[in-house]
């Protein structure tokens, strides 16, 4: 890829260019960016190209920084460029966005400048639902790309901008831990609300200290304080539990503290029917 700026401070008068553009050396993509060569030219390629025609400080971001991230899907669209404030840029095909962004959150991947894993979270908070948001946060963390308690501590400082809140309240609800006894004193009352008695906690079953126990029933609860970021580790060290109780004739049951808070009625019908299940049987 090339602008026109280029070729002119490499000595190409403007008829030299139009010559070439004639003859099939360059191809126009935007108005004063020019494809070398050939006229196919990759995903990466035309991102480039957007870059370039939108100016020297201009960036890849949104759902197009996110797909060179890894962190969303690739899919037909305009192709999302960051400019500071002021600048005057409309380009067809390419989606431009006006903010100031600091410069320690500008980064480089296949040599396309973009925006940080961090800022295209919150760019992507501004425009996607709970959900896709969250699938990308996951994919982000699956991929070393952030931490989620880092990412939730590093939004504090950072001055006001679409996206921030909604990013922010996500990554509270996913990284939401409850105390014991905030455990507890929500959780019992729905075992409660479902016909459950109540039930032991914090007692060992087959070698380990388990939430809640009802050895009526032959069920065990535990609950996860996070979703994000759960170590390889951690995860085999659940399922061992997991697999131990069902070997010993058991059902384990596993909630997220942020369902036990946030998503009632999931669990209540989830514990119920399970309990009613182990009541016929």
């Amino acid at each position: 890829m090339i602008t026109r700026a280029q070729l002119l401070e490499l000595g190409f008068s403007p008829k030299a260019i139009k010559h070439r553009l004639a003859t099939g050396r360059l191809y126009c993509l935007f108005r004063g960016v020019y494809a070398v060569g050939r006229a196919e030219v990759t995903r990466e390629g035309r991102w480039i190209a957007a870059v370039l025609a939108c100016g020297d400080e201009a960036v890849l971001s949104h759902d197009s920084a996110a797909q060179l991230w890894g962190i969303r899907q690739a899919k037909a669209g305009p192709i999302h460029v960051l400019v500071p404030p002021r600048t005057a840029c409309s380009k067809r095909g390419i989606t431009v966005h006006r903010q100031q962004t600091p410069r320690k959150e500008i980064r480089r991947r296949d040599r396309i400048p973009l925006t940080s894993p961090l800022c295209t979270l919150i760019d992507l908070a501004a425009t996607l639902g709970r959900d896709p948001l969250e699938a990308a946060v996951n994919e982000a963390d699956k991929l070393g790309l952030i931490d989620p308690e880092a990412l939730r501590q590093g939004l504090e400082p950072l001055a006001p901008r679409p996206g921030v809140a909604t990013l922010r309240t996500t990554l509270d609800r996913r990284t939401f831990t409850l105390t014991r006894s905030q455990l507890e004193r929500i959780f019992v009352p729905l075992a409660r609300k479902v016909g459950l008695d109540m039930p032991l906690t914090q007692v060992e079953v087959n070698g380990y200290a388990v939430d809640f126990y009802w050895p009526d029933l032959g069920l065990v609860v535990e609950t996860d304080g996070l979703t994000y970021h759960r170590t390889p580790a951690q995860q085999a060290r659940d399922r061992l539990r997991d697999q131990a109780h069902a070997a010993a004739g058991l059902t384990p049951l596993r909630f997220i503290h942020a369902q036990v808070k946030f998503e009632r009625p999931h669990v209540e019908h989830t514990l119920g029917a399970v309990a009613d299940r182990l009541r016929r049987r």
